[in-house]
């Protein structure tokens, strides 16, 4: 997997060099271009930071966006609603073959949540996973607690005591993956109170400095990136 870092960048344009690097390289892994099927078409990692920005999913609804202000919102293609991307923010795009790496969608998503989960305690944080709702969890009361959740506080209130740290979103076109994930690192968390994020009203976000862990945007990066190498290695 070749490792990309490309700092902070605006978020639209990176956008659509995803959308332009997954078409052409599903030409070509459909031997339209000349190269051979699959193996000249090396995966991609892209490593970025975004300008403020809130994007909406294919399923996303207005009445999540509450009060966007000046910042802007771009509709794309990936799954889910609406979220913030913004400075303090790392966000890594694979770019996989999952018909190449083996693997299908589901363990895919299950890669990366593991990856953000080994990143996390790396810094001693213990990261969560909730069922039915993807990214990763931290216990706000207590986020170097390595106990497991036992389970939602109520069936109504799923992230009762938790904050999301780490949002995902993806997109699959032709067996090849694109979009990714978030992890807050050092971030303005005002903007996620003008959303419901993911589509969920009163979820809470926070980031590693908001729970007592003082890491840069680059040594989060660094972490992220290589976990990411690690845990999506077929």
């Amino acid at each position: 997997m070749q490792l990309r870092v490309k700092g902070r960048v605006d978020y639209l344009p990176t956008y659509q060099a995803m959308q332009a690097f997954t078409e052409a390289r599903s030409r070509a892994i459909s031997g339209q271009i000349g190269l051979h099927p699959r193996q000249d078409v090396p995966d991609q990692l892209w490593i970025c930071e975004h300008l403020p920005v809130y994007t909406q999913g294919l399923a996303g609804k207005i009445e999540h966006v509450l009060n966007p202000g000046d910042i802007p919102v771009v509709q794309t293609n990936r799954g889910g609603q609406v979220t913030y991307h913004g400075p303090g923010q790392v966000v890594a795009y694979p770019l996989v073959d999952l018909k190449r790496a083996g693997y299908f969608v589901k363990e895919y998503v299950y890669r990366i949540e593991e990856a953000v989960i080994k990143t996390l305690a790396h810094f001693g944080v213990t990261g969560h996973r909730v069922a039915g709702a993807p990214g990763i969890y931290v216990r706000l009361d207590d986020p170097f607690s390595h106990a497991a959740l036992t389970g939602p506080a109520s069936p109504g209130e799923p992230f009762r005591g938790l904050g999301k740290i780490a949002a995902l979103g993806i997109k699959v076109s032709r067996h090849c993956t694109y979009h990714g994930v978030a992890l807050n690192v050092a971030m303005d968390l005002e903007p996620f109170e003008r959303i419901n994020p993911c589509g969920y009203a009163g979820l809470k976000t926070t980031d590693l400095s908001t729970i007592g862990v003082s890491a840069s945007w680059q040594e989060a990066a660094d972490v992220l990136g290589q976990k990411l190498v690690t845990y999506l290695t077929p």
